[in-house]
């Protein structure tokens, strides 16, 4: 008797679903690596282009002044300047931290300032500088460093919080000055990128203290020092910091933001590096727009990050479907987080509009209540809107059908970033 042919297995749900990852995953390695061969070509054959700049401008902001910088070697000296004429204290950190002459002069200064008596912290993230060589940071004994880890700050394994890189840019001197904004340090940064930063005179500097202080006490190892909380802060202040810390699972930026857009009535003008917003953002900049606020976000055409450019392009149709206006600037990096509302309302600091800003990295803005810091902010948005094309719906939708499956296919990365 002939044998029977062994019936066949039933394709499940389950097999399905597989196949179908598998397929998606491997469509975005095939475009995140098409992606690197467009950037690493398009890096190459970069020529730097001059952009415009605005002098360093102050304003006068409760008992202290307010210093904003749109040009990193402005920046640079005036931190130089404060790291040189420090008396007691100096807290400095930050996310990326360039082995080239700007890094080292920085370097230099801080070593220097040990010597001569300051007590000089420092922190820096070591995931973002894995790329530069690692005897740049070897310190002299003098100075203080704590080295951030993606986990530094998680007290226990049992009590779970998100880990995250250390994305801040401080330096206080004295608990008098403050700095603090997107400029990381680097010979890069100083000419060709363009990036804003905060110097804070006065209490409020105290606070950025107090931010660097309890990060500081939280995150020692047993060889650091414990710092002591600067007294004398006060309660009512028009210039609030907000700080993100994933370690406690606090995250006030994004809140702050969300209240913001929800009481704006006239303008929303924000620039920002990266612009991959979650659904509650998005819908409150749209929710915003459709009451008739003017809502502009100024993005760099080209960031130096080509898979977060085009996560971010995912959500352009929705934006301008919906009466955002989106500006791509020109010839540079831009690589500012900053906002400013109803002539009111401004934010400087170092979160981005992304996941990994908003409620994973390390972060700190501050937060501005005045009408002539959010003039000046306004100035600056025009000036680098006149470095910028707008992109119009028409345009967008124009694009080819294999850049439009490329970008979906790239959609559930998202959380990621």
């Amino acid at each position: 008797m002939a044998s029977r042919p062994r019936p066949q297995s039933p394709v499940t749900l389950r097999s399905l679903a597989t196949l179908g990852a598998v397929a998606l995953l491997g469509a975005q390695l095939a475009v995140i690596a098409g992606l690197g061969v467009i950037d690493h070509g398009r890096k190459k054959h970069r020529r730097h282009r001059p952009f415009p700049t605005a002098p360093p401008t102050s304003v006068t902001v409760a008992d202290g002044d307010v210093t904003v910088y749109t040009k990193g070697s402005d920046l640079y000296d005036a931190m130089l300047d404060t790291i040189r004429s420090a008396e007691h204290t100096i807290y400095f950190e930050t996310y990326l931290w360039k082995a080239d002459d700007v890094g080292q002069k920085f370097k230099d200064a801080l070593t220097e300032a040990a010597h001569r008596g300051v007590n000089v912290y420092l922190a820096y993230d070591v995931f973002g500088n894995l790329v530069v060589r690692p005897d740049f940071y070897r310190f002299d004994p003098a100075i203080h460093v704590l080295r951030h880890q993606p986990w530094t700050g998680i007290a226990s394994p049992l009590t779970w919080r998100s880990p995250g890189l250390n994305h801040r840019k401080l330096l206080i001197a004295d608990d008098k000055v403050a700095y603090v904004g997107g400029y990381n340090i680097g010979d890069l940064y100083a000419t060709r990128w363009r990036d804003t930063h905060a110097r804070i005179t006065g209490s409020p500097a105290l606070d950025l203290a107090n931010v660097f202080v309890d990060y500081w006490n939280q995150s020692r190892k047993k060889h650091h020092p414990v710092l002591e909380s600067p007294g004398g802060r006060e309660w009512y202040t028009p210039l609030r910091v907000m700080r993100n810390v994933p370690s406690t699972g606090v995250y006030p930026i994004r809140y702050g933001y969300l209240e913001a857009f929800d009481r704006a009535t006239d303008n929303i003008w924000m620039t920002h590096a990266y612009l991959i917003p979650d659904d509650d953002i998005t819908l409150a900049l749209i929710e915003a727009a459709q009451r008739g606020v003017d809502v502009r976000i100024i993005v760099p055409a080209e960031s130096n990050h080509i898979v977060a450019d085009w996560l971010s392009r995912g959500f352009y149709d929705l934006l301008l479907r919906n009466g955002v206006r989106l500006f791509l600037y020109q010839g540079a990096m831009v690589h500012a987080k900053t906002a400013t509302i109803d002539g009111v309302w401004s934010t400087i600091g170092t979160a981005n509009i992304d996941r990994l800003s908003l409620v994973g990295n390390y972060e700190v803005n501050v937060e501005i209540i005045d009408h002539d810091l959010a003039s000046e902010l306004e100035k600056i948005f025009a000036m680098d809107s006149g470095n910028c094309v707008e992109l119009s719906r028409e345009e967008w939708g124009g694009r080819s059908v294999v850049t439009k499956i490329s970008e979906a296919v790239l959609v559930p990365l998202r959380p990621l970033l």
